[in-house]
């Protein structure tokens, strides 16, 4: 925690920290190549970024060759801290935990560069190798809730590797290959032999197979050992943790003209993992540097850290790579939350922390997921909590000026970073938010995250929500006392009679709309009516009738 004094300045900050409900918690990591602090607003389960910066300090970078961490590295990191410790009082942020990591663990003088941090009014805490790789697993496990595998988190002074399965990490290792190392390894052509014998010693070679982490958990938890199924056979992916991981993953994202911006949830199969790892071990950094998403630091440390991939392929052999932006920082916000806030889903959290101050709350969300629910047609365990998402953003899609609304759906689907959400996810989320504003017609981009089916399916969910957002302007009244239903080839919009003054242009034309799209006769019926007893007859009334008890 940070020492304040309490000064009308102070107080001022953490009514700053509450403000809208707001708590406000901050995660300064002293690592061995970046020092970094980033505040957290938003929701426990998913916290959304406030403020996010770092200094480039290299506080490691002479662990290999003097065992200290040089002056220049501890005067600039300590002038970055001392800012931090500023903003920190400004805003009033009471939930501070600061780190350190590889440089200050193994540097001779670490103990004494802590000391200096802690005059500065933070409180570091020294992870030990397996905390630091825990805890970046930790991330990892909070942004996948259902991951299975092995988190690689390379940092500048060590990487770390943590077998996953349960939501709890099963067997931690610290390695002392960080970006700041890996360049005089390979100029000695030392790398391959060194890390294949560092995995060997601590028996990692192949233990992201199923079986290996079956007999592992059997040994030490018996009683979470997982069961033996048809898939045996497969193995996992390695959960890429880090600042040059993710660039990499900027790398192979502008390689394959990827229609995604943000690396976080990005894949690649072992394949094409090492077929972008072989081009970018021949890379110069000058060149990386000018693609998007990769900064001139991480391009210099790319082509090593393509070469230590190549290593981690073969000895680790995953199926797939799987980019994680969360990582120790996240993991330390995980770790402190409660088993609540740990089960929910942090798709939805996210999506109502975002869109409840834009006047969308869960609860309109919900009602109107309810009311369109007859034309989910598609697997609803995969796909009812990206309907509850899409009708949450939908409704406060509406609430911005209408000439922003469709660089909004895109932006809002398939740029804004969502945790535990997939790139067929984001597609269909941001197909039904193109059909929340009446478009069929979608991007051919979008093609390559979701198939047809799925596309339609979206582009079905928003045509509803836009029905049931037009027909009274979603109130509770309007959601309550009407309802819609697909029967054999008609569509059906019924309305009380107190509601009958609704039943008109542009209510009719959307329901036009949407039941072309359907392939239906859009129908309209005043008054009670049982979805379940259909009067042939009266089907044979066109939509621009209106017909009452």
């Amino acid at each position: 925690m940070v020492a304040r004094k309490k000064s009308k300045a102070s107080r001022n900050g953490r009514r700053h920290g509450r403000r809208h409900g707001r708590r406000l918690r901050a995660v300064i990591d002293i690592g061995s190549n970046t020092v970094r602090m980033v505040i957290y607003a938003g929701s426990e389960r998913a916290p959304e970024v406030m403020w996010n910066e770092k200094v480039a300090a290299r506080l490691g970078k002479e662990l290999s060759s003097s065992g200290a961490i040089p002056k220049d590295a501890a005067d600039e990191a300590l002038g970055a801290l001392a800012r931090y410790a500023v903003i920190i009082e400004d805003l009033g942020v009471e939930d501070v935990q600061t780190v350190a990591t590889a440089a200050a663990r193994e540097a001779s003088n670490g103990a004494q560069f802590l000391a200096k941090v802690a005059k500065l009014g933070l409180s570091p805490r020294l992870l030990t190798g397996e905390e630091e790789a825990i805890t970046s697993a930790m991330g990892a496990i909070g942004a996948f809730p259902h991951a299975q595998g092995t988190v690689a988190d390379l940092g500048g002074g060590s990487l770390e590797l943590v077998s996953i399965a349960q939501r709890s990490a099963q067997k931690a290792i610290s390695l002392p290959y960080g970006t700041l190392r890996l360049p005089a390894l390979r100029k000695a052509k030392k790398l391959r032999k060194a890390v294949r014998k560092s995995l060997k010693a601590n028996d990692w070679t192949g233990c992201n197979s199923p079986q290996h982490l079956a007999q592992h958990l059997a040994q030490h938890s018996p009683q979470h050992a997982p069961q033996p199924s048809s898939q045996a056979a497969a193995a996992r992916p390695l959960y890429m943790v880090g600042g040059t991981w993710r660039a990499l993953a900027a790398f192979a994202m502008n390689q394959l003209d990827f229609p995604l911006t943000d690396p976080h949830g990005f894949q690649l199969s072992a394949k094409e993992a090492e077929k972008m790892a072989r081009k970018l071990v021949r890379s110069k950094p000058e060149k990386l540097q000018s693609l998007r998403g990769i900064s001139p630091m991480r391009a210099s440390y790319l082509p090593d850290a393509a070469a230590l991939l190549l290593v981690l392929l073969d000895e680790v052999q995953p199926d797939a790579l799987v980019f994680s932006s969360w990582g120790i920082r996240e993991g330390l916000l995980y770790s402190q939350m409660n088993d609540l806030d740990r089960v929910k889903d942090p798709l939805l959290a996210g999506v109502d922390a975002f869109a409840a101050p834009r006047d969308a709350t869960i609860t309109d969300a919900a009602r109107l997921a309810a009311w369109s629910v007859e034309l989910a047609d598609g697997d609803g365990s995969r796909n009812e909590r990206l309907r509850l998402a899409a009708a949450q953003l939908a409704v406060a899609l509406h609430r911005v000026e209408p000439n922003l609304r469709i660089n909004h759906a895109t932006e809002w689907a398939l740029d804004k970073r969502w945790i535990a959400l997939t790139s067929r996810g984001r597609a269909m989320i941001a197909a039904a938010l193109f059909g929340s504003l009446g478009r069929t017609s979608l991007p051919k981009a979008f093609r390559r995250l979701a198939d047809d089916d799925d596309l339609r399916e979206g582009v079905t969910w928003g045509l509803g929500f836009r029905l049931g957002h037009r027909l009274g302007a979603a109130s509770r009244v309007s959601m309550l006392t009407s309802g819609l239903a697909r029967r054999k080839s008609k569509l059906i919009l019924r309305l009380d009679e107190s509601r009958k003054a609704l039943a008109h242009y542009p209510v009719t034309r959307d329901l036009e709309v949407l039941a072309e799209w359907l392939e239906l006769t859009p129908k309209i019926k005043i008054g009670t009516y049982d979805f379940e007893d259909e009067p042939e007859a009266w089907f044979d009334t066109p939509a621009s009738r209106i017909w009452t008890d």
